[in-house]
């Protein structure tokens, strides 16, 4: 068999290169003949099963880690389970924050039947209104006044009959009772009336005092009277307080009456409504008169007292209810998206008001979080947002593990600020919470956080690709129906829909396989429709879907197109002509946003004699990858085994990837060096018009790897553009031909003979390729053919194990040098 036709041999026919959907196997016209797919959801039965586990477990440590490719769109799809199975549950229950009237610092958590939350709210909110008005013509009544007017008279008979019995036994002793600027006092009398200051004068010394020792023992009686004033206040008020009682009491009762046939299957309710008929009754001339417990309220205001609203006074706010949950319209379980999973967004917050240059709070400014609205139901978050929120992770954790909720600042948790403010009742906790993050992401919180698996006990792994067959296809063309109808776009033919499922292959680069990214195929979507539209076109055709595909390469390609510039004006040095000993053409991949394109890279070898080291140039400038350097290690382990089992490898080798000005990493240019070395070795002419990829192991087989599409397309598009020979292709592994999806002007040219696609599955293989020449097998002797390639590489290092076991003989110092070298 001749060069040409060995190459011919080993060339890949069309059909392995791109695998067409045939429009005929489809019965539709367009897809609005399909019924859309209810879950959108393609190939993912193990994720199905995991989510509906997740989403029916109910108990403790059940929560959901959604993990894949963002582009999945995992958030919609499990938001479409979620919300079928959250509408047969049962609505949660209302919560809300009420005053402690023990302890208002400590406001009291109340748990409602749905929708009483907010009438309790509006009752509560009636009978702050009504209060003042009730309250005011309850002491303003006749019987009021009446009654209070008797217990006043009935202090005034005491004190005045006190004083009248203290002043008849005065006037018997020749005295009277007056009062004086400082208080009361005794004077002397005569003739019933007041004794002038001359009577006085007139009297005796003994007179005098007797007078005086008179005086002393009636002040002394005056002051046991006096000292019984206070007590008979204190009795006033207290009979006061108790008429005062017994009229709000009676007032209010007919207000709280109503409230309590509302509640009265609610305990806690109930205890909370006498609690504020106590209060009231404590308050009452507070509520009355707001302005005589505030000198300020009406300057404040800038209000009558009489006018000012309940949520402003001074005492009727305390009456007020803050509802935190109301599900009076919810129907079904709540399924809640939180975007910005903040830690006050998520726990919820504790809002303060600046009066007179200081910040106070009160029950009423408790505001409610994401977990607060999905109470009952299920809560869905972006991990990656959440973990990069301070303190949101470890507080969705604590609740979580104490199934209960608590309002508090992380500032006062850690002690960073002084400002007053609450400490809330917990609130009962029941949640099922869904985590949506990468598998990168679920990973590292399995191995780094000890409480991560005991609380997302449920991986819902969602697949990437799915299998291509008649089944998948035919569903995968109701999938876009659906989605069409789901975003209004324009329907489509059976062709668009063919071209788009081809893509979707290429998209996974399998043609056994056909992709899940939702996310890329709504966006593809979107732009054939934008395409078929600027055409005029009310149905997206083929053409319209290429035109997308191709709009979006071209959008993302500047710099591919800059590098292939370079390569063309000869600033960057790739042959796609000729032979060349010790160079080769490898093939790179470069992912930049979502540009991802491939182009060729020239690798060189250079050999000498040495001890058998392989030196990876990037390697030792630190510009290699560790997978890279794996790579390069693996060629001196297999020409030692090929042609050094019985003597040293008696050589040192330098690989470089050439005007490399970047890391270098992965396994896929190993084939590669290896052809260069060989190359060097046995000074054997490589073509550069073919290019090469593939991963090698120690036995010298080529395994696959990744983006083979794009590279060959960058090898391609740069000997395109330099114009076909016939004589250029690339090398690949056989692994990959079913990963094979290119575009269809490669196909062509290899279709016209202008390019070919080798697959191997040995260096032995690929170097035949490469160089016409046979690899040879040692015959019985042991020696491989002459002319072989093996021949030739071995003979080269035969010589320089006889030359360095020369120079290694006494006299010579080579040994000697070595040893001090190592």
């Amino acid at each position: 068999m001749n060069n040409k036709s060995m190459l011919t041999s080993n060339e890949l026919s069309i059909d392995k290169l791109y695998r067409n959907c045939n429009p005929e196997d489809f019965t539709f016209s367009t897809t609005d003949e399909l019924e859309p797919l209810e879950q959108q959801m393609i190939g993912q039965d193990r994720a199905l099963a995991s989510a509906n586990f997740g989403i029916r477990m109910h108990r403790d440590g059940y929560n959901i880690y959604a993990l894949g490719a963002e582009e999945t769109d995992k958030r919609n799809l499990l938001e479409l389970l979620i919300k079928s199975e959250a509408e047969n549950q049962e609505v949660p229950a209302d919560w809300s924050y009420v005053c402690n009237f023990g302890d208002e610092h400590q406001p009291i958590a109340l748990q409602l039947p749905a929708g009483k939350a907010a009438r309790l709210r509006t009752m509560m909110e009636s009978l702050a209104d009504d209060l003042p008005n009730v309250l005011t013509s309850a002491f303003e009544s006749e019987e009021y006044q009446n009654r209070r007017q008797t217990i006043e008279e009935q202090l005034k008979e005491e004190e005045q009959t006190a004083f009248s019995e203290l002043q008849q036994r005065a006037v018997s002793q020749g005295l009277t009772l007056i009062t004086t600027p400082v208080g009361y006092s005794f004077a002397p009398t005569k003739d019933n009336r007041l004794m002038t200051r001359e009577e006085m004068q007139q009297l005796t010394g003994e007179e005098r005092k007797a007078i005086e020792e008179q005086i002393q023992i009636f002040q002394k009686e005056l002051q046991k009277v006096l000292r019984q004033v206070p007590e008979r206040q204190r009795k006033f008020r207290a009979m006061r307080e108790k008429l005062n009682k017994e009229f709000t009491q009676f007032s209010v009762r007919g207000l709280l009456e109503e409230i309590e046939a509302e509640f009265s299957g609610q305990p806690k309710v109930l205890e909370y409504l006498k609690h504020v008929q106590d209060d009231i009754v404590e308050h009452v001339e507070g509520i009355i008169n707001p302005g005589g417990t505030n000198p300020f309220i009406q300057a404040m205001t800038g209000k009558q007292e009489t006018n000012i609203p309940s949520s402003e006074h001074p005492v009727l706010w305390r009456y007020g209810v803050n509802v935190m949950i109301d599900n009076a319209t919810a129907r079904g379980a709540p399924v809640i998206y939180e975007d910005n999973p903040t830690y006050n967004n998520l726990i919820g917050r504790i809002e303060h008001v600046s009066e007179m240059g200081t910040l106070t709070t009160d029950f009423t400014f408790i505001r409610p979080g994401a977990l607060h609205r999905a109470n009952g139901g299920y809560l869905l978050v972006d991990a990656l947002r959440l973990l990069t929120q301070p303190f949101a992770w470890e507080g969705l954790k604590r609740a979580l593990q104490s199934n209960q909720l608590k309002v508090e600042s992380p500032g006062d948790m850690y002690g960073l600020f002084s400002t007053v403010t609450l400490q809330p009742a917990a609130i009962d906790l029941d949640v099922k919470v869904v985590l949506i993050g990468s598998r990168f992401l679920y990973y590292l919180l399995c191995a780094y956080d000890p409480d991560f698996m005991n609380l997302f006990k449920v991986e819902v792994d969602f697949e990437d690709e799915i299998d291509w067959n008649s089944d998948n296809q035919h569903l995968y063309a109701r999938l876009i129906a659906g989605l069409l109808r789901k975003y209004n776009l324009s329907p489509m033919d059976r062709g668009a829909v063919s071209r788009m499922i081809e893509h979707t292959s290429r998209m996974v680069s399998d043609n056994e396989k056909v992709s899940t990214h939702i996310q890329k195929v709504i966006d593809l979507l979107r732009e054939a429709d934008f395409w078929a539209g600027q055409d005029g076109k009310k149905v997206i055709g083929r053409d319209a879907v290429q035109q997308a595909i191709e709009q979006q390469i071209y959008r993302s390609g500047r710099l591919r197109d800059r590098i292939r510039e370079e390569m063309i004006r000869k600033n960057i040095f790739i042959d796609t002509e000729g032979s060349k000993v010790g160079q080769v053409n490898g093939l790179s991949v470069v992912m930049l946003g979502n540009s991802m394109f491939g182009h060729p890279t020239r690798i060189t070898a250079r050999v000498q004699l040495g001890r058998g080291q392989v030196i990876n140039i990037e390697r030792e400038v630190e510009m290699s990858g560790p997978i890279h350097s794996k790579g390069v290690l693996i060629l001196s382990s297999f020409l030692g085994a090929r042609y050094a089992s019985e003597k040293p490898l008696s050589l040192n080798a330098s690989l470089v990837f050439e005007q490399s000005y970047g890391g270098v990493e992965g396994d896929s240019a190993s084939s590669t060096e290896l052809y260069a070395l060989l190359s060097a070795i046995g000074e054997i002419p490589l073509k550069q018009s073919i290019a090469v990829t593939g991963s090698v192991n120690q036995h010298g087989e080529i395994q696959p790897i990744g983006g083979v599409n794009e590279k060959i397309e960058g090898f391609f598009d740069l000997c395109n553009e330099r114009g076909l020979t016939g004589e250029q292709g690339v090398l690949i592994p056989r692994a990959n031909v079913k990963n094979l999806m290119l575009k269809h002007d490669v196909v062509q040219a290899v279709e016209k003979g202008r390019f070919h696609i080798y697959p191997v599955e040995t260096i032995d293989a690929g170097m035949e390729l490469l160089t016409d020449l046979e690899m040879g097998r040692r015959n019985i002797e042991g020696r491989f053919p002459k002319g072989s390639i093996n021949q030739l590489v071995e003979e080269k290092l035969d010589r320089y194990a006889a030359i360095r076991q020369q120079y290694a003989m006494p006299g010579n110092g080579l040994k000697q040098k070595e040893e001090s070298n190592s």
